[in-house]
């Protein structure tokens, strides 16, 4: 039986080679560039997470523990931290005091008001350990939360929160582009060289009687700078939509004791009596959120809005100089 069989010439065989090298050729020079295009868009996403901060959200282990992306509850952990930290270091200061109390205490009230004028005798315990937690409250909001620390020159760090404030107050979103770029590039951590500086302009008198208490507090502001990191590193709210950043407020001594801004960690018996009560101490700084309000018909946006993240921890005068009373010894009569 006989079979067809189909037969090509060389040419048409060399030229059909030919044709399938050339179409391989091209096929493999589009893999590449499809590759190198997908390279190309991988290197992109990289850099718009960058610029909006959300690259280290998709690592996942970092997102609540400080690093991009930050919530309130971390907030709240973190400053407890913190305020625990501060006090701890002046009960130190008061188990051990470098000079007297009365000393320590009114070195404490000139530094916070700047008057040098002399106070009666007799500063308690409670009295000295909470002033010097007021001190170093003033001290890591005004320097630090409300600073941005991103060099080692304090004139250069209050330039660049300046142009944050102007870039918020324009378009929140560059405000947050930008601050955490610049966050990026800041520096690592407060120095003691920079906490010496710190401390020695906002409590000049203080500093030269801690003695041995002042190393130890540059390492309330060190913490405090991590703390500070934390919140103006965290993401813009909203899914990016818009920006919010976080700063500090310390009720002043004397002050009102506003209920919506601050919280009473002893109890005020002239409050629970109708009477009138002031603030005789702030033991931790008070945290809110700021945001732009939304847009008005005119196209312009409406003043910041500020939400309370955390209220100032704050006591009383009545119960800041309130004297223990001693029980009356019973009498032997009968």
């Amino acid at each position: 039986m006989a079979f067809h069989q189909d037969v090509v010439s060389g040419e048409q065989y060399r030229y059909a080679l030919t044709n399938f090298r050339i179409a391989h050729e091209k096929v493999e020079e589009q893999r590449k560039q499809l590759e190198e295009q997908e390279r190309q868009i991988g290197l992109l996403h990289a850099r718009i997470a960058l610029l909006e901060g959300s690259a280290n959200e998709q690592q996942g282990a970092r997102a609540k523990q400080g690093g991009s992306s930050v919530d309130d509850f971390s907030i709240k952990n973190a400053a407890s931290q913190l305020e625990r930290l501060i006090n701890r270091w002046a009960a130190d200061v008061v188990r051990s005091p470098p000079t007297s109390l009365d000393e320590i205490y009114a070195a404490a009230i000139s530094d916070i008001t700047g008057s040098d004028e002399p106070l009666p005798p007799g500063a308690t315990p409670m009295q000295v350990q909470n002033i010097l937690r007021h001190v170093v409250s003033e001290i890591i909001s005004a320097e630090v939360i409300n600073c941005l620390i991103v060099t080692n020159s304090s004139e250069a760090n209050t330039q660049l929160t300046r142009i944050h404030e102007h870039l918020f107050s324009r378009n929140p979103m560059v405000a947050c582009v930008w601050r955490r770029q610049t966050f990026s590039a800041a520096v690592e951590s407060c120095d003691a060289n920079m906490a010496h500086n710190i401390f020695s302009d906002q409590m000049p008198t203080l500093i030269k009687i801690l003695g041995p208490f002042v190393k130890p507090a540059f390492g309330i502001l060190e913490s405090a700078y991590s703390f500070s990191r934390m919140l103006h590193g965290a993401n813009s709210s909203s899914g990016g939509s818009s920006d919010a950043f976080y700063r500090s407020f310390v009720p002043e001594i004397g002050g009102p004791l506003v209920p919506r801004q601050i919280e009473l960690i002893r109890r005020c018996l002239k409050s629970e009596r109708g009477e009138v009560d002031r603030v005789g101490t702030t033991v931790f700084p008070g945290l809110v959120k700021v945001t732009r309000g939304t847009a008005a018909p005119g196209g312009e946006n409406e003043d910041n809005v500020q939400n309370i993240v955390r209220r100032a921890q704050v006591i009383c005068e009545c119960a800041l100089h309130a004297t223990p009373t001693v029980p009356a010894p019973m009498s032997l009569e009968h």
